[in-house]
């Protein structure tokens, strides 16, 4: 279950998002061209990256924000940074954009730092900023919970984009993080899972002024929980995919 977009158009430009996307996108650039050989990565990657065994002896603690433009791979980079683009902009929209900014980072220590309490004992690196997004998502899922979400269903060879309610969306995201981190060993390395979960916490409550100063329940009631844009009031049913056309084939000898 992939997001593609939201139908929550935003008032203003998101120029912290473009510079954050943009940040992210040249660091990843840079060190993959400087550091080419895999030892040399790996020595980056130990430097820049939460190790949560030294942050929790005492040092190492700007690795808490250095680690926020670090991705393991393109993969990682363009997950996250398709998350940033859907879910930043309205929040952006409703705090400003210094305010977002801060939240943001705030977001992605604070997943950091909780990642470093749930394995003190790890010496496995940690790179992305998969928490701060996810502290944007947990201020999304508070600010606009009935937001529309278009997402591409993926089931083996079943692709479908279905068009449901943010809260869905973002609640079996959230859960998949929590029963994820059950399962998981922080010593082994792998998605950190409760850096995500911690960072969807963070962000929610990081959020919970801006959402009171709105007028708190009032203001979903006033809303009905959907983005305050006529835009967005459209109803938007399930699609398919297109599919492409299929090459025809000429008939052998014997009409097959």
């Amino acid at each position: 279950m992939f997001p593609i977009r939201d139908h929550n158009p935003s008032g203003r430009r998101p120029y912290v998002v473009y510079v954050l996307m943009a940040a992210n996108i040249l660091a990843y650039a840079y060190y993959t061209a400087s550091y080419a050989s895999p030892r040399a990565l790996a020595y980056f990657y130990d430097a820049y990256a939460v190790v949560p065994a030294e942050v929790s002896h005492g040092y190492g603690f700007e690795t808490l924000f250095t680690s926020l433009f670090i991705h393991a791979g393109l993969m990682h980079l363009g997950g996250n940074m398709l998350f940033l683009w859907i879910f930043g902009d309205n929040l952006e929209d409703e705090m400003g954009h210094l305010p977002f900014l801060a939240f943001y980072l705030a977001s992605g220590i604070g997943a950091g730092l909780i990642h470093v309490y749930s394995a003190p004992g790890s010496m496995v690196p940690t790179v992305g900023a998969s928490g701060a997004i996810a502290g944007v998502m947990g201020g999304y899922l508070l600010m606009f919970p009935k937001a529309r979400v278009d997402i591409l269903l993926v089931l083996i060879v079943y692709f479908r984009i279905l068009t449901i309610p943010a809260f869905v969306m973002l609640g079996v995201w959230l859960a998949m993080q929590f029963f994820g981190g059950l399962g998981a060993d922080p010593d082994q390395g792998g998605v950190a899972y409760w850096a995500h979960a911690g960072g969807f916490a963070v962000g929610l409550i990081l959020c919970l002024p801006l959402w009171l100063r709105r007028g708190g329940p009032a203001f979903w009631n006033r809303t009905d929980g959907q983005p305050p844009h006529p835009e967005s009031a459209y109803e938007y049913a399930a699609s398919r995919i297109p599919k492409l056309p299929r090459k025809k084939r000429h008939p052998g000898p014997w009409g097959k």
